[in-house]
């Protein structure tokens, strides 16, 4: 459970738009892009799929160390085309942030992810934003969860590029990160081999 909680710590720490001290890098994993995405999985790999529309992008391009240096954890970041943030899988929420613009979830097959919309959206507390789940709500892809005024955030956010990462890479033998046009809950953004 310290595990949990002290990722948990780390991550609202990061989100309030200060690196904890002492939260370990993810470790060094076999990552490749692949733009195939009707490959079919291995038993042991586990799907996430978009929580929003847009493009993917390369997470070392966010703006913002904690996401780009991967100290939260790894995965891709998207640039938004939608209105909606929607689970990457069947599971349970483990927190939305106050200001609603951050959200975690663990999925059924034990993945702990972190879906943060845009960068330091935290200072605009909560405008743009409308929650639609809750805390512990158990939750299927697709599921919305929280809606977003896109035309807002792109004004007043500094970006509006939204890191989806894997906050328990120690669970993780190899990651594999899809590229391209992706549909909120529909098009799959990561490929996680778990041990």
């Amino acid at each position: 459970m310290s595990r949990i909680v002290s990722r948990r710590t780390a991550l609202a720490a990061a989100i309030a738009g200060v690196a904890a001290a002492g939260v370990p890098h993810s470790p060094a994993l076999a990552a490749e892009r692949s733009v195939a995405a009707d490959e079919s999985p291995a038993a042991n790999t586990v799907e996430l799929y978009a929580p929003l529309s847009g493009e993917i992008v390369d997470i070392e391009d966010v703006p913002d160390v904690v996401f780009a240096e991967k100290i939260v954890g790894d995965g891709v970041a998207v640039k938004p085309s939608g209105s909606t943030l929607v689970a990457p899988a069947d599971g349970t929420i483990g927190k939305i942030f106050e200001t609603n613009h951050a959200f975690s979830i663990e999925t059924d097959s034990g993945l702990e992810v972190f879906v943060h919309f845009g960068i330091d959206t935290v200072e605009l507390k909560g405008e743009g934003f409308r929650r639609i789940a809750e805390e512990g709500q158990r939750v299927s892809r697709g599921d919305a969860i929280v809606e977003f005024d896109l035309a807002l955030l792109e004004e007043k956010a500094k970006s509006t590029l939204t890191p989806v990462v894997i906050s328990n890479m120690d669970e993780i033998t190899e990651l594999t990160k899809l590229s391209g046009q992706v549909a909120a809950g529909r098009t799959v953004i990561l490929r996680a081999a778990k041990r």
